[in-house]
């Protein structure tokens, strides 16, 4: 939300916008339909007594334009939205499988790094890998975005890091080398102190876990650093058992407290094909085959930023309430006969906790106090004075609310079902001949 307010709802006006606003649409409706009724004069003045600012309070339908406009601009909330309950989703299943097979359980250090962010390049801009990205980080804190990470760092956090990532090779790096093993080895040499990944597969996957990994094992001890193995093609479940295989085979394993496997000084990290399923998949896979769940992180690219829409989630924005220009209000809904699910709700709305589940309240009657109200106003004629949570406290508030959620619950309050059905029954009162 943060970031478009800033970004697009607080730009600047001036009066060539408005020019250039009129004469696009003069021309873009269809051949004999009239011009669309942008109200030019009407956004002269409001960029004149506005201080350049869009007027997003709207009271009048002579608005309407700006209305939509803004209607829009909230429905881009659901992208960065369904891309933190992805990844959220993701991580439950990574928790599960680290209470039973990781020392420390959810409490474990590495928990933050099991799913890494592989997504920039499949964005279509810059600016979606933004908002994608900095949403993965409220779970996570592994990111090859790094255009969201310095977002998150210099724009949310107060110049404090929000994400971390490691030295890694990729396929144009591994096929510039006469042979995979000087690849791998110039890739020791510099970084094999710390934490590295390499790809394994430019070639032959099982030959290099076979013949390759053993005879660059020794100089990689001898860094004394950790190496990640990296498969990324043929079935994710085969390839990165192949690779904890070979792991145990090379490098040994030590067997932790609750009896489970782990690799020494190595693991695997699985960025080809990751979804929440597959995921799942390889986590059991894992644990079944005696390694522990913090052998294996997962890269997910696609499937984090760009395998999602609008509809994965059930995203709408739609008017609930209006004051006409004799100064009438009404209560209103969309209420498709031929769909009743897909009803939205009327009103002006509050929501407040309920047993520990926000729930939706209409805002007269009572039923929220404004100290109980878990809506603010961010936005109101122009900017509001807003005390942001720097992203760090956010990103521990996310989790401690995500854990005492319950997994289901119902949202609505029965006031707010009572004014639906009244508005219902409204609604589909015959019209007065």
């Amino acid at each position: 939300m943060r970031y478009l307010l800033e970004a697009f709802v607080a730009r600047q006006w001036t009066q060539q916008d408005v020019n250039r606003a009129a004469a696009f649409f003069s021309t873009h409706m269809a051949p004999t339909y009239s011009d669309f009724p942008f109200p030019k004069d009407l956004m002269s003045t409001v960029v004149q007594q506005n201080n350049a600012l869009q007027a997003t309070f709207l009271s009048s339908w002579r608005l309407y334009l700006k209305a939509r406009v803004f209607m829009h601009t909230v429905q881009c909330f659901r992208y960065p939205t369904t891309v933190a309950t992805l990844s959220r989703r993701a991580k439950d299943r990574i928790e599960a499988a680290f209470e039973r097979s990781v020392e420390g359980g959810v409490g474990s250090p590495l928990l933050g790094s099991r799913l890494h962010d592989f997504g920039f390049r499949g964005c279509t801009c810059v600016e979606q890998s933004v908002l994608g990205g900095v949403a993965h980080l409220l779970n996570f804190d592994g990111s090859d975005t790094l255009s969201a990470a310095y977002y998150a760092q210099f724009y949310l956090n107060d110049g404090e890091p929000v994400a971390m990532s490691i030295p890694a090779s990729e396929h144009s790096v591994m096929t510039a080398w006469r042979t995979e093993r000087e690849a791998m080895e110039n890739m020791i040499e510099h970084f094999g102190s710390g934490i590295l990944a390499c790809v394994m597969d430019s070639y032959d996957y099982v030959q290099a876990l076979a013949e390759l990994l053993p005879a660059v094992a020794q100089k990689q001890v001898g860094k004394g650093g950790f190496l990640i193995l990296r498969p990324d093609s043929g079935d994710p479940v085969e390839a990165v058992l192949l690779a904890l295989e070979a792991a145990e085979k090379v490098f040994g394993v030590e067997v932790n407290s609750l009896g489970y496997k782990v690799p020494k000084s190595c693991g695997v990290i699985q960025g080809d094909g990751i979804n929440i399923q597959t995921l799942d998949k390889i986590l059991q896979a894992v644990m079944a085959q005696g390694f522990s769940a913090q052998a294996v992180a997962f890269g997910m690219g696609g499937g984090l930023l760009q395998r999602l829409n609008r509809d994965t989630m059930s995203f709408a924005t739609k008017l609930s309430h209006i004051v006409y220009a004799d100064g009438i209000e009404a209560d209103i809904m969309k209420l498709p006969k031929s769909d009743p699910l897909k009803f939205s709700l009327p009103g002006v709305m509050a929501v407040k906790m309920v047993g520990g589940v926000p729930t939706a309240f209409p805002a007269e009657g009572g039923h929220v106090t404004p100290e109980e109200n878990m809506l603010h106003v961010v936005w109101d004629h122009g900017p509001v004075q807003v005390e942001w949570e720097k992203f760090t406290r956010l990103r521990q508030q996310v989790d401690r609310q995500w854990h005492a959620l319950p997994k289901t619950a119902d949202v609505l309050s029965q006031p707010l079902k009572d004014k639906v059905e009244a508005v219902t029954a409204r609604l589909r009162q015959p019209p007065e001949s």
